[in-house]
Order: C-alpha cells, then structure tokens, then sequence
C-alpha cells in the first residue's frame, strides 16, 4: 500500500502525495512563525538570538513559498484538470511523478541545512546577493539551502509543463479551450506563469550558488531583476488556482453558472501578462528601474482584479446561495482579499513605496494577499471538493468553529502590522526598544498568531473525524455540480470515467440538469469516454 502511493503514477495520487509533503513543510513552518511571533511579543531576547532569529526568519518565508503554496496551488490543478477536461490521466504522468518526489527531496535539502554547524541560510526567502553570498552567510547550510530551492523550483516546472499539456491536447470530445471550466484556465494561466518566470529563478540561484564558490559573476542590482522577474510572477502563481476554486465554489453553492465567463478569462489572460511585467516595482527604492513604467504596469493589475472579483460577486448575487462552510471561506476571501489588493496600490506607488519598502506594511499587504486570500479560497476549495477526493465530507460544525478562528486569527495578527510599519517597525527585527510604543501591537499580533494555530488544530481535527467516517458522497456531492468531475464517482476511479456527458458549454453538468427539468431530449454527442 505505502510503495503504491509512493510509486503511483496517477495524477490523483501524486498530488495528494505532494499535498502530504507540503503539509509536513507547513507545520514546520507554521512552528517557525510562532517562535518569531513569540520571540516578539515584548522587548528584549527571550527565546531565540538574533541569529536565530534571522535563520527561522528565511527557513518560515522560504518553506511556506516554494514548499507550501505554490506546491499546493500546483497539486491541486494536477489533482483537478485532468477531471476537469474528462480525460483519464495527465500529460507526461512519469515526470509529474518525478517532480512530485523533488518536492519531497527539495524539502529535506532545504531543511538539512539544520544540521550544519553553521545552520541554515540567514539571507530571508529571497536570498539578496551579498548577503548569500559565503562572506556573509559562510558554511554549508545556505549552499544546501539553495540547492534544496533548486530542485524543488525545477519540479514545478515540469509539474506545470504536465498540466499544461493535458489542458492543450487530452481535453473531451466537445470541450474547446472556451468551453474550459474556470478553474481550469486559472490552472492554465498558473502554468504559463511558471513556465515563463521560474527558469529565472534557477538562473539567479545557479549563479548565486556559483558565486558562493568564487565565480563573482553575479552584483545585486543583476540578482534582484533575475529574482523578482520570478518573484512578483510567484505571487499570482500563488494566487489564480485559489481564485478559481473561489469561483467554482460560489457557482456550484449558488446554483448559477459563473458570470462573465468570457471577460473573466480575458482578465485573466491580461493579468498573467501584465504580472510578469510588474517586477520593477520591488526595487523602487534601487534607483536602478524606469519608475513611471512599473508604476503604471502595477498600478494596471487593478483593472483585471477587479473584475475577476466583480463577476465571483456577481455569480453570486440574486443566486440561492447555500451559506455551507465552503461558501463561508468564500466570503472570507473575498471581504479579506480587499485589504491585500488596496495595500499593493499602495506599495505600487514609488513615493508611497520608499516609506513601506522592507517595513512591517509589507509584511502585512503580503500575508493579506497570501494567507487571507489565497489561503482562504485554498479552505474554500478544500471543504468543496474533499468529498469529490475522499468521498466523505468534512463536519460542518468543526469547519465553521474553523472559520470562525481563522478570520479572528488572522485580522488579529496582520491587522496590527500595518500600523508597526507605518510607525517605522522594519522586518527582520528580532527586537525592539520599549521606548517605541511597540509592544501592546506585537502582542496582539502574537495572540492572533496563536489563535490561527489553533483554528488549524480545529481542521486537524475535522480531518481525522472525516477519515474514520464511511463514504457518504454521491457523485455530486453538493447536488449543484458544473463541471465534469461531479459526473464520477466520489472519489474517483483510477481511470476517472466510465462515461462523459456531451460537453456543449463550461457548464455541461448545469446544462444537462436544465435538459432534464425542460425534458428536452439532450443532442447528439460523445457519451462513452475511450480510454
């Protein structure tokens, strides 16, 4: 049984492997983030040095980035796409299986750091040269720190590439491009992301790595354009899968087909290329990028946003919308995000940016952004289709207890930040005079850190009450299902399909419904699935 889900090749199976390393990584680096919150709840050194401090700093940023989120936001469009477009397995099935376990294998590199003498790297997620260089940041543990980054980014572009390829050549008689579900064509944004920006990253960390070892090729103003052309693309990377499982989850619990269906997906086109023409404006404060431009290309990113964020509320509005623990982390998202994206207008704005730029303002815009949004529309899609994955559902009073934690949780920890940074509270920090005024915001930040740990104990909690259940899941699970994974089983067979409805929108289930309540005879179409 274990040497079959370690050695399976079926998409299924590799991304909930996948999501079992990351969630390893994630309560590693959720231990991490309470160590730092803690350490921070008053003035003085309490519980780690600084250079601890600095070393828990990099290994919390870094796991929950390239192990955690995007990982997850890559797993679950390797889990969903293929029953998505009624296909029976991914592209490239082999090398998916391969990047799966370079997740696993980059994970424990990066973190093997640890057992070095000198620890594991200081230099925060994003690893600026000097400060990775050996000088600053000598021994081992960096070097296995970025070789673990290394592995782990190239098994997302394969991942991506395996997606991608399912989603352009094995889609279901009848299913056009235009006729792709809406989480699918985030997942198909998602992939183009990754396979345009991330070989940057490999390139920054391959010559950082041959820097550390005496190569002097790269200076830090070269490393930031290679970095940030990944980093700010990684940002949406982590974002577009959770908003399309938003969407799909207020579609199929307010009985209506998305709305806007074809603007959303222009949106989402501009917004992939007008995010990876963004990078500039993390290094506003260099002097060494054409300000107005990136300015306006940020500031620009509003335009799609928004409208992606105006037809989920309009998919809503008018619907009969079933208020389940699903749609409750829909509203989350979508009352939390707001504060996410209004603080990146701001931080888009060079004046503005130069008073923000490494204080704890973006601390918080960038866990606004990551964890109450995309974390929030990842809950959202995780209570949707957990019965589709394991048949069963998951308790919906232990899931509203768990939202209810994780909204107090998280406006109590992020919410006071804002203000720390517009007081002058830069990150980094492992400590601070008591003359500053700090403490009374810290603390509460150090609470609210706490109070999300135990929200997560809570769906801990829910998750191992549904493992010990029976399966209880029809087909569709929710009686309101759009699109073709609703049509099979809960869960799926390894084959995903015996038959296919025909396909004649993005919508087939909610046209075959309609069908059926007219009693108007369905065309003529493909029905059985050739495997």
């Amino acid at each position: 049984m274990i040497a079959a889900l370690l050695w399976s090749t079926d998409h299924k199976v590799v991304a909930l492997r996948s999501a079992v390393f990351s969630a390893f990584f994630f309560m590693a680096a959720g231990v991490a983030a309470l160590v730092m919150r803690t350490e921070l709840a008053e003035p003085g050194l309490q519980v780690v040095s600084r250079e601890g401090y600095a070393e828990l700093f990099t290994m919390h940023g870094s796991t929950m980035i390239f192990l955690v989120v995007i990982p997850v936001a890559l797993g679950a469009c390797l889990y969903l796409v293929p029953l998505q477009v009624g296909t029976t397995q991914i592209s490239g099935a082999r090398w998916a299986h391969g990047a799966s376990l370079l997740l696993g294998l980059g994970g424990l590199v990066m973190w093997s750091g640890w057992l070095t003498r000198e620890g594991p790297g200081r230099a925060g997620w994003y690893a600026y040269d000097p400060l990775a260089n050996a000088p600053e940041t000598p021994g081992n543990g960096m070097d296995l720190w970025v070789c673990g980054v290394l592995l782990v980014t190239v098994g997302s572009i394969v991942t991506a590439v395996c997606v991608l390829a399912t989603l352009l050549r094995r889609r279901a008689p009848g299913m056009t491009l235009l006729r792709l579900p809406v989480f699918s064509w985030t997942a198909l944004a998602t992939c183009l992301l990754v396979i345009f920006s991330f070989p940057s990253l490999v390139v920054a960390f391959g010559l950082l790595l041959a820097d550390r070892h005496g190569a002097h090729v790269l200076g830090p103003v070269s490393y930031q354009h290679l970095f940030w052309f990944y980093g700010h693309p990684a940002v949406y990377v982590m974002f577009f899968p959770f908003v399309g499982m938003v969407a799909e989850a207020a579609s199929i619990l307010s009985g209506r087909r998305f709305f806007g269906y074809r603007v959303f997906v222009i949106a989402l086109l501009g917004f992939t290329a007008l995010s990876i023409s963004a990078w500039g404006h993390h290094m506003f404060t260099t002097g060494s990028v054409p300000t107005k431009l990136f300015a306006l290309t940020s500031t620009a990113l509003i335009v799609p946003a928004g409208i992606e964020y105006f037809d989920i509320v309009a998919t809503l509005w008018n619907g009969a919308v079933r208020f389940g623990v699903p749609m409750l982390f829909v509203f989350g998202f979508l009352l939390q995000f707001v504060i996410g994206g209004l603080t990146g207008i701001w931080v888009a704005s060079p004046v503005l940016d130069v008073q923000a730029q490494d204080s704890y303002f973006v601390v918080a815009h960038f866990h606004y952004t990551l964890f109450a949004g995309s974390m929030f529309g990842l809950f959202a899609g995780i209570y949707l289709w957990w019965p589709k994955v394991t048949g069963r559902f998951l308790s919906e009073r232990l899931g509203r207890l768990h939202f209810g934690l994780l909204v107090l949780g998280t406006n109590l920890t992020f919410l006071p930040q804002f203000a720390l940074g517009q007081d002058g509270m830069a990150r980094r920090l492992a400590d601070y005079p008591r003359a500053t005024g700090w403490t009374t915001l810290n603390a509460l930040s150090t609470v609210g850190s706490f109070v999300i740990a135990v929200a997560l104990v809570v769906f801990v909690l829910a998750v191992v009450r549904s493992a010990l259940a029976p399966r209880t899941a029809a087909a569709d699970a929710w009686g309101g299902g759009m699109t073709l994974e609703w049509w099979t089983s809960s869960p799926p067979p390894p084959h995903n399909f015996d038959s296919l409805p025909p396909v004649r929108s993005y919508a087939p289930l909610y046209d075959l419904r309609r069908r059926e309540e007219d009693d108007v005879p369905a065309p003529e179409g493909p029905e059985v699935l050739r495997a």
